[in-house]
């Protein structure tokens, strides 16, 4: 089974970048569908970006441009940098992990394994 640890999440002032981390521990995720969710307070976890075993990645609209999903095989990470961070960017931040060869997609149907969280706060 694999375990998940996020880390990287912080209180930011708007405008500000965090890169966030998850590492993985237990097997190897080189060839899985990764990908990053996030909940706010209130309100449903919804996916925001994912990257697959041929780094082909995924986002959801509203944070195109701005989220960038990687993955360093080598060191079993997966990580988000967040550029340009807004208030509504605040939430726990979580990485998921898939099955393997899925091609990358956005939804909580495709992805069988959470980390913890990590907070993001952003301030105006």
């Amino acid at each position: 089974q694999v375990q998940l640890v996020e880390s990287g999440g912080g209180l930011v002032q708007t405008g500000d970048s965090l890169r966030l981390s998850c590492a993985a521990t237990g097997r190897n995720i080189d060839t899985n569908l990764m990908g990053w969710f996030r909940q706010a307070p209130g309100k449903e976890r919804e996916s925001v970006a994912a990257i697959d075993w041929r780094d082909t990645t995924s986002y959801l609209d509203s944070v195109t441009g701005r989220f960038t999903i990687s993955r360093y095989n080598f060191k079993n990470t997966l990580y988000l940098q967040i550029n340009s961070l807004k208030p509504e960017d605040t939430a726990v931040y979580y990485c998921a992990v898939g099955a393997k060869w899925t091609p990358a997609a956005l939804g909580s149907k495709f992805f069988d394994s959470w980390g913890q969280g990590t907070q993001v706060t952003v301030s105006s």
